[in-house]
């Protein structure tokens, strides 16, 4: 069977349980993953309906990581809806239900309770602060953790076509402060919330204690732009593959301004 990223999440925290990194890794993980949750029945409208199972530590919804474990454990057609693992954890943690996590691979399966499900939903809800500053000075980056550069980099290769590239440096403000910045070049038209947000659970999950990392966004005739290019850490954003006129949402829980309601 072919290792997932959360199998490979799970495994580094497995092999570390004192690492509080390793385990906030595995919570983003499962937040960026898509799931597929077992249904009762199929989804009608923008309501989905879990299987639900009472287990010794609670009553718990199913999901899996890929159609072929689900396929495994419910060994039959079964109804199911992909969806985001936030929108899961969020949905779920509303209604009091824990989360049994591939419990058709015993090397990789996991509960979370409810209590779980809410702080993640929780963290997952904090938005970044917005603030109006121009730096007056750039150098290149120095001083941050690498586990914060690796969740960086991790995050900002699921966000392909929301901008060019990521530019991160040192950054020195008007008023005296100062810290690092990270630049989005050319973000797609209202792509700056998704990408700020994306910045803050970065820093969130990476388990450093790091205050804080600005976000700027930069157009090609910004003067900043050569500036921060000629002395920054730039990460390359994937760029998408050429894909037909996209479809309408086809399961609940894909429209991000209609999350499925459970009943």
């Amino acid at each position: 069977m072919t290792e997932t990223i959360l199998d490979r999440a799970r495994t580094a925290m497995d092999a570390a349980p004192e690492d509080d990194g390793a385990r906030l890794r595995y919570y983003e993980r499962l937040a960026d993953a898509e799931l597929f949750l077992l249904l009762e029945e199929e989804p009608t409208d923008d309501r989905v309906a879990p299987r639900l199972f009472d287990l010794e530590e609670g009553r718990f919804a199913l999901a899996f990581d890929t159609e072929e474990r689900l396929a495994d454990f419910a060994a039959g057609p079964a109804a199911y809806a992909a969806l985001p693992g936030r929108v899961v954890a969020r949905e779920l943690a509303a209604s009091g239900v824990g989360l049994g996590l591939n419990l058709s691979v015993p090397s990789t399966a996991f509960l979370m309770s409810a209590e779980a499900l809410g702080w993640l939903a929780g963290t997952l809800d904090l938005a970044p602060e917005e603030a109006e500053a121009r730096p007056v000075e750039v150098a290149a980056p120095a001083g941050l953790p690498d586990r914060v550069l690796t969740a960086l980099d991790a995050k900002l290769a699921g966000l392909a076509g929301l901008a060019r590239a990521a530019h991160l440096v040192s950054a020195r403000y008007s008023d005296g402060s100062g810290g690092h910045m990270l630049a989005f070049e050319m973000p797609r038209p209202g792509a700056e919330a998704p990408l700020a947000k994306a910045v803050s659970e970065a820093l969130v999950f990476s388990g450093a204690d790091q205050g804080r990392i600005d976000v700027v966004f930069l157009r090609d005739n910004d003067p900043l732009r050569d500036r921060v290019a000629r002395v920054a850490l730039t990460f390359d954003l994937p760029v998408p593959e050429a894909t037909p006129m996209p479809k309408p949402p086809e399961a609940p829980g894909m429209d991000p301004s209609r999350p499925p309601r459970l009943r």
